[in-house]
């Protein structure tokens, strides 16, 4: 789920200047095929993106903000809510590539990420049992992330046409590690949520695989959700320099 990401720069690649554009400053526009500049874009265009865009319907993406998120998993029913995530400003573009001809664009991405909250957790993560109630913070180091999305077109009420990502599929790795602080593990049992603690902490990668990409996976569909807002808003004619290959 999280995410981030800040892959949702995406938008910001292809920015045509005019007099009446409707895209922030610090858009800078690429052709289609020059990936040296498309990456460079979105390097530029992430501190500026994550603060969002509100005459765009973009909503802040550092913190990124999460009223409450349910996962339910095998043997395991865990809620976080209330809870900010931070990382997505800092995150390196490793690598953008575009084939609009087959209308698809792919970016590469890693970050450290920051959730803080609260949760609820009944059952088992692995074979470790939790009935929880706290405060959660996960921090996640090396995070990373590689979004392949399908784009189409569409015409909206008054015959403008713009981009929208029709799906997508993404890879999540935890590259570095993955360190959890959640308080009463155990209710009103300090000494076992302690201990239980410890045992997250030394099984973190079997634990974030089970668990933690669920969660940075929700994050990445809001983050597209983000972006379909700038698709939607700007016609994808202001997007490019020269026309699509669609």
């Amino acid at each position: 789920m999280q995410w981030h990401f800040s892959f949702l720069c995406i938008a910001g690649f292809f920015i045509k200047y005019g007099l009446t554009r409707l895209t922030p400053d610090f858009i800078h526009p690429c052709k289609v095929d020059d990936r040296a500049c498309l990456i460079q874009s979105t390097i530029d265009a992430i501190p500026y993106f994550t603060k969002g865009i509100p005459e765009l319907g973009i909503p802040t993406l550092d913190p990124f903000y999460v009223e409450i998120v349910a996962i339910p998993l095998a043997g395991l029913n865990i809620s976080f809510f209330k809870s900010n995530i931070f990382g997505f400003r800092k995150a390196v573009i490793d690598n953008v590539e575009s084939n609009f001809a087959k209308r698809k664009l792919v970016i590469e991405l890693h970050s450290n990420v920051t959730s803080k909250g609260g949760y609820e957790a009944t059952g088992r993560i692995l074979t470790f049992p939790i009935n929880g109630e706290g405060d959660a913070k996960i921090t996640i180091t090396n995070l990373k992330l590689k979004v392949m999305m399908n784009l189409d077109t569409m015409s909206d009420d008054k015959g403008v046409n713009h981009l929208f990502i029709k799906n997508y599929k993404n890879n999540i790795d935890f590259g570095g590690k993955v360190h959890y602080n959640l308080t009463n593990l155990f209710k009103n049992n300090p000494e076992l949520s302690r201990a239980m603690l410890q045992l997250l902490n030394e099984n973190w990668k079997l634990v974030a695989e089970e668990f933690g990409k669920p969660i940075v996976a929700y994050a990445t569909e809001l983050i597209l959700r983000a972006i379909d807002k700038f698709f939607l808003a700007v016609p994808y004619e202001e997007l490019f320099e020269g026309p699509l290959p669609f």
